[in-house]
């Protein structure tokens, strides 16, 4: 499959798995033609264009001819320079042929907008009763917050050493991390765990999980007891990164009990214990696993890829 094909198959399948649904998506694409139509001069020169096709910031090809023949990818869930000189030794030594490194964690122009993709985060807060115009001004200072955050970071060196190398570089954040949101969400929605430690023992039972409790990183509960109630779940796992803080209020007058998460900032820790609200921590690096291993098996669909694992991934087929 050529480079180009695979990215947009890989978005494809992330709208799929869209909280925002069909409509939502076309909001905002049609949000971002207008945009577009208003600049002019160097700031419409600086657009990005995928925006017009792609609703993910944090997904993008990064280095490489589009039309790119990929058979062997190096994939791993944090792809960087050394990394990119895996993919260039290996190659030089003949052992592997390796046509495109993937990363999950965004890099470059991807990694300097991830705050953009934030706004999705409005409509799984919507879904579980916050009303939207509040939800959405909870995200903006959070996403004001991220950008900041971002501002002074070398967005491009690993781009730059993949440039050098001549190796095509790819990264797929939210198109994954909306496929391991969706998966557990309704894993949860139909099995209505009664108690945390049923909750728990969900997570337990997926490889990806399992391997994480291996390896010491696996689902642990951060906040309640294991026989405690669990009531309405809520697994918040995509949207670029962690929301605002002072959602936890709104989530408890919602009715969420419980709230399931790749991982809690010291802050979130505090603001959901003074809520009485339940944390489930379920692993960073194994949520990523999960989300990247799932929209891989929907592009295996399609295309037959030699998958290479690295960076704390593990490729697991299902």
């Amino acid at each position: 499959m050529r480079l180009i094909d695979l990215y947009k198959l890989a978005v494809k399948k992330g709208i799929e798995k869209d909280v925002r649904g069909k409509a939502g998506i076309k909001k905002t694409f049609d949000a971002a033609r207008a945009e577009y139509r208003k600049l002019k001069g160097a700031d419409k020169k600086a657009f990005d264009k995928e925006k017009l096709t792609n609703p993910y910031a944090d997904t993008r090809i990064l280095y490489g001819d589009p039309d790119t023949e990929v058979r062997t990818v190096l994939a791993g869930i944090d792809m960087e320079g050394p990394e990119l000189l895996l993919a260039d030794r290996l190659n030089q030594s003949d052992r592997r042929s390796i046509d495109l490194v993937l990363a999950h964690h965004p890099e470059g122009r991807a990694w300097a907008k991830l705050n953009d993709v934030m706004a999705l985060q409005a409509n799984m807060l919507n879904k579980f009763g916050i009303p939207m115009d509040i939800a959405s001004d909870l995200l903006k200072d959070r996403s004001d917050e991220v950008s900041r955050a971002l501002a002074g970071a070398n967005h491009f060196r690993s781009i730059d050493i993949a440039r050098l190398l001549d190796i095509p570089f790819m990264c797929l954040h939210t198109v994954a991390d909306n496929h391991v949101a969706s998966y557990l969400q309704k894993i949860f929605d139909r099995t209505k765990p009664k108690k945390l430690s049923n909750a728990l023992d969900i997570l337990k039972r997926i490889p990806e999980y399992a391997d994480g409790m291996k390896k010491g990183a696996g689902p642990t509960i951060l906040i309640g007891e294991p026989g405690k109630k669990a009531g309405k779940i809520f697994v918040d796992m995509t949207g670029g990164t962690e929301g605002p803080k002072r959602v936890y209020s709104r989530l408890s007058q919602a009715g969420v009990g419980t709230v399931v998460g790749m991982h809690f900032s010291e802050d979130h820790y505090k603001y959901a214990k003074e809520e009485h609200m339940n944390l489930i921590v379920a692993g960073h690096i194994a949520s990523d696993n999960l989300g990247l291993n799932l929209l891989l098996d929907e592009i295996g669909r399609s295309a037959r890829l030699n998958v290479i694992a690295c960076s704390g991934f593990m490729r697991i087929n299902r």
